[in-house]
């Protein structure tokens, strides 16, 4: 049986670096929203990559339009009754802004959270071994560290995922949605 104000969508949008914890928190929050019964969907950076962006590579113009395209989907689930929880990197403010600008325009809410991680706590996790590629050589244009992020300016909600557990991460992004009674 579905919570009866889970059909409000949202677009819960987590930019960070790589290794931040955005996919981490995502899963919290998301176990979090499907035990209270939200109808809810992940939109992985990664695996939204191989399936509709596989022919991009890594220039500003290729992410920004994957990220693009990811704003697509998650502006059509959110505004379908969906949460869309989103946990992409979006190095570049402007595409970032033309995500949040789509589902201002079908006044489908949406929020930005930011993994504000330090580089140097993300290289210490490096999931991916991303970071270890870099230092050694083999990796170029890694977000953060040789390629810009434009850290965001007004976020909805900023989280630091190196003071708190995952847990408390995934609490105060769900607080963010009861304070705007979207849960």
């Amino acid at each position: 049986m579905l919570n009866p104000s889970a059909g409000r969508g949202a677009t819960v949008w987590l930019t960070g670096l790589p290794s931040s914890g955005k996919t981490t928190v995502a899963e919290a929050l998301t176990a979090r929203l499907r035990a209270t019964h939200h109808r809810v969907e992940v939109l992985d950076g990664d695996e939204i990559r191989i399936a509709f962006s596989d022919s991009l590579g890594f220039s500003r113009d290729d992410r920004n339009t994957n990220v693009r395209r990811i704003g697509l989907v998650a502006e059509i689930l959110a505004r379908n009754g969906i949460i869309a929880v989103v946990p992409v990197i979006a190095p570049y403010a402007d595409s970032r802004a033309a995500v949040r600008e789509r589902h201002a325009k079908s006044g489908t809410p949406y929020f930005e959270v930011h993994v504000a991680t330090p580089v140097e706590v993300c290289a210490v996790r490096d999931v991916k071994g991303l970071y270890a590629r870099q230092a050694a050589g083999a990796l170029t244009g890694l977000t953060g560290v040789d390629d810009p992020y434009e850290l965001p300016t007004a976020p909805d909600l900023r989280i630091n995922t190196q003071l708190q557990t995952v847990a408390q991460s995934a609490y105060a992004v769900h607080q963010l949605l009861a304070e705007r009674r979207i849960v």
